[in-house]
């Protein structure tokens, strides 16, 4: 892992999450922390300019871990997506949506909840904002599988070609912030 650049925003996945084998999109649970991998991912990235965080436990919990020293700002823009009343459900008895191109899966949305591409339009102000002026930066954001996969819909320029990527938690997703837009510098599994 090479430490960032001033001019990236690196989106980390928060640490594995005590989830009991349930969705957890807006559920807030806390994180399990590997003080070895924080210290580590810490040292390799190096010191960020900024810090923010989805205000989730877990989110929190990960960045407090990787930087102790530094109060994360919170954005609330950068929950994870709104499973709806799917939220608290047993992974097996989430609802079978057969087989649907990547394009239709990010319209789906839940009862009550929001589709990905929806997650993606509240995300995307967000992380645009956080665009790192030359020597600025570097920032790192702590949030979710979905909103790393909102940042690499905006670099791609594609909402459902995001959702072709798996996102390990603790994993690092670095983005180059150029005039106009992101472009993908590295995506890496776990620590």
């Amino acid at each position: 892992m090479q430490p960032l650049k001033p001019n990236e925003l690196a989106v980390i996945r928060h640490a594995p999450a005590d989830t009991g084998g349930r969705l957890a999109g807006r559920r807030d649970v806390a994180a399990r922390i590997d003080p070895q991998a924080a210290a580590y991912m810490a040292r390799a990235l190096g010191q960020p300019a900024r810090l923010i965080c989805s205000p989730a436990l877990r989110c929190r919990q990960t960045a407090e871990a990787l930087w102790p020293k530094l109060v994360p700002e919170q954005d609330a823009r950068l929950w994870e997506q709104d499973f709806g009343t799917h939220e608290g459900l047993a992974y097996e008895d989430l609802p079978d949506l057969g087989p649907l191109s990547r394009a239709e899966l990010a319209q789906v949305a839940a009862p009550e909840g929001e589709s990905f591409a929806q997650m993606v339009a509240r995300v995307t102000p967000a992380l645009a904002g956080l665009q790192v002026p030359t020597g600025g930066g570097p920032v790192v954001v702590v949030a979710h599988a979905g909103t790393v996969r909102a940042a690499l819909a905006m670099a791609l320029g594609d909402v459902p070609l995001a959702l072709a990527f798996e996102v390990a938690p603790l994993s690092v997703t670095r983005l180059r912030c150029f005039a106009g837009g992101f472009s993908v510098v590295q995506v890496s599994g776990d620590v």
